[in-house]
């Protein structure tokens, strides 16, 4: 499949503070090489012609890291205020090509994501003409993850974050791995519609798949099979975990 009118928004403003370091959280090393441009790796074989690193935190270093190795291949745009994942890609609109017709969203801070995984996920998005996918995996402790909610028709319907989260709600083992395609024409409409009345005081990304409900939009969720390449890192002991998964892998 032609992937040119796809464009690339990669999420690396975050400060990482759980990490308990004066370095930004996308720059940590996994076996030697950060977070962030192991993300950036896994999009430039097929995503290449539109990639935006939103940054933030220390956003100088981050820009830094990404230019030493994929100078003049990658755009960035500035999150001035850490107000969620919604405002984060707000502000890497303006960066996208006229000629894009799709977004994929990804953290910066998942490393193990693989190109094959995205470009199947991107391609059943464009397939089944959906509005907005939502990447999603079934995992044994979701705590801390967004939950993959259904209707009673089993039809997806939004994603609940963990503070938002009934008790109920909280046992769900299907969560939102924090990677999306979405419809670029629907995408300016919801982030217009997004609100930061939650928790966390926050404009949730995760607010599009409800807002899609109310417009009557097309919302799925494609579900991987490979839970491990959509850990994220947020602690130390994380970052253990994914360097120890890369080097099963590497093997």
């Amino acid at each position: 499949m032609d992937f040119e009118t796809v464009a690339v928004v990669i999420l690396a403003a975050g400060k990482g503070t759980r990490m308990k370091s004066d370095l930004p959280k996308v720059l940590h090393a996994v076996n030697g090489k950060s977070m962030i441009n192991r993300v950036v790796d896994a999009v430039i074989p097929s995503f290449f012609d539109n990639i935006i690193v939103v940054i933030g935190h220390q956003w100088e270093r981050v820009k830094s890291e990404v230019e030493s190795a994929f100078s003049g291949k990658v755009s960035y745009a500035i999150q001035h205020e850490l107000n969620g994942t919604g405002d984060a890609v707000r502000s890497a609109m303006p960066e996208l090509k006229e000629k894009m017709e799709h977004v994929l969203i990804l953290c910066g801070d998942v490393p193990l994501i693989q190109t094959k995984t995205l470009q199947l996920f991107v391609s059943t998005h464009i397939h089944d003409r959906r509005d907005v996918s939502v990447f999603s995996v079934c995992v044994e402790n979701p705590t801390g993850y967004g939950r993959i909610i259904l209707n009673e028709s089993q039809r997806f319907v939004a994603i609940r974050e963990e503070a938002d989260a009934s008790l109920e709600e909280k046992t769900i083992r299907r969560v939102n791995s924090g990677i999306y395609c979405v419809k670029k024409t629907f995408l300016i409409d919801a982030l217009e519609l997004i609100r930061s009345d939650n928790a966390q005081n926050e404009y949730y990304l995760t607010d599009i798949v409800s807002i899609a409900q109310k417009m009557g939009a097309v919302a799925g969720s494609y579900t991987g099979d490979a839970p491990e390449e959509c850990t994220g890192v947020n602690t130390l002991e994380e970052l253990n975990v994914v360097e120890n998964l890369m080097n099963l892998r590497e093997r």
